[in-house]
């Protein structure tokens, strides 16, 4: 494991054992080095930003009476490839159930689910933010 991985281990620990991250967080820290010590916080940095601005846009296409089903599916299709992407594993479960219910055609249930999809994507933030911070204070 990288030095990322051994200063935040309990915490990090946690982070998994609660579910929120999967085996692809690991992965990123595995292609972190010593040539760059903060690439998986800066990976998750942009998927943050990234994500700003698909949320804004099913929040939008939420608005429109009826929804558009398949672009708020095209919309959650791509923010469960960010999620995946850094292992943000029960934000991407969310992400599954809303997309089931567009394919449903249940505007009530997309809402009611992308509640949880932001509930879920500001948690692991909060999360993952006292994890890069625990492990700058252990490189200090």
């Amino acid at each position: 494991m990288k030095p990322v991985a051994a200063t935040g281990c309990l915490h990090e620990k946690s982070l998994f054992d609660q579910g929120y991250l999967d085996e692809q967080f690991i992965q990123l820290e595995d292609l972190q080095d010593d040539a760059n010590p903060n690439f998986v916080e800066e990976i998750v940095t942009l998927f943050y930003s990234d994500s700003a601005r698909l949320i804004r846009s099913i929040d939008q296409g939420l608005e429109n009476n009826p929804p558009d089903f398949d672009r708020l599916d095209d919309y959650m299709h791509q923010y469960k490839g960010s999620c995946s992407s850094i292992g943000a594993k029960k934000v991407k479960s969310e992400c599954t159930q809303f997309r089931e219910y567009c394919r449903a055609g249940n505007a009530e249930g997309c809402m009611r689910t992308f509640q949880q999809v932001k509930q879920e994507h500001t948690t692991l933030r909060r999360k993952l933010e006292t994890y890069f911070q625990m492990a700058r204070q252990a490189h200090t």
